[in-house]
């Protein structure tokens, strides 16, 4: 049972790093190296707007994410419409974006172990008697509240199903009408904003640290990877998949393979199945 729950708990917050990421890369094809940094970013903006403004944790949880959305549309705006299309371009820009935004969080002060977020709910509830403390089951309502916001603002909404339509074929939807330069800044900015809302959520657990950026850059992309890059159902998939794998190498006393199991995961879906579990890339036998 304890495999279980904290299988669940791992795989929800491997989803929670990685949505943003496949977000975007699903409606603009745009690989946003810069998602870690934005991850960051809305801690210690969280962080900030608690300590340094004196605005209670629940106006910080809000506002830290909407800056974070913001910065996700600068980002687009002054950098990627010049450079979309052009595939290595659109990675190094965003990568490099992501180095300076981590780095200069460094120059900034914002080093070592001493800044963090107070938990959203204290205390210990027992599930089939095993212990599981409150802020890990407000990060499994998060991802479930989240992937249930999704769902009906890509279903039931006039941009949520521009964002679909321009995901499912761009060329079709701009003959329609659908501005794939409106819809790209808005992919950008919510994917940013769930980036922020992930971090809201599981930096409680620990602290705020510049090196997280990268951990959760590499483990959004893995995710994504082996999911299929550009498919929600298999981001979804994965991140159970993989979730499950992690903590099941922990709870045998491995947990310093955590990174190698995410990494061996992505290089085996690549040799076996290169498009991913849910991917619609061209596999090797129908480029040759």
């Amino acid at each position: 049972m304890e495999i279980l729950i904290y299988g669940v708990v791992q795989s929800v917050s491997l989803l929670l790093m990685a949505f943003g990421f496949s977000l975007v890369y699903g409606v603009s094809r745009l690989p946003n190296f810069a998602h870690g940094a934005l991850y960051v970013f809305s801690g210690f903006a969280a962080w900030m707007a608690i300590n340094r403004l004196g605005l209670p944790f629940l106006a910080a949880v809000v506002l830290a994410p909407l800056a974070s959305a913001v910065v996700g549309m600068v980002i687009y705006q002054v950098v990627l419409r010049r450079v979309r299309g052009m595939e290595m371009s659109e990675v190094i820009a965003t990568y490099a974006i992501g180095l300076a935004m981590l780095e200069g969080l460094r120059w900034a002060g914002f080093r070592g172990t001493s800044y963090s977020l107070p938990p959203m709910a204290e205390g210990v509830a027992f599930l089939f008697d095993v212990p599981v403390d409150y802020q890990r089951l407000v990060v499994v309502g998060f991802g479930i509240g989240i992937m249930a916001a999704l769902w009906v603002f890509t279903h039931h909404t006039k941009m949520g199903l521009a964002l679909r339509g321009i995901a499912q074929d761009e060329q079709a939807a701009m003959m329609l009408g659908i501005d794939s330069d409106r819809t790209a800044t808005v992919a950008l900015a919510l994917g940013s904003a769930l980036a922020g809302l992930g971090a809201m959520a599981l930096l409680p657990l620990g602290n705020i640290v510049v090196e997280e950026g990268y951990k959760v850059l590499i483990y959004a992309i893995a995710v994504c990877v082996v999911g299929g890059l550009g498919s929600w159902g298999g981001t979804v998939l994965a991140a159970f998949v993989l979730g499950f794998s992690q903590y099941a190498t922990v709870a045998y006393g491995k947990a310093h393979y955590q990174m190698v199991v995410m990494l061996l995961a992505v290089i085996l879906t690549l040799v076996v199945r290169p498009s991913g579990l849910f991917g619609q890339q061209k596999r090797l036998e129908e480029r040759v």
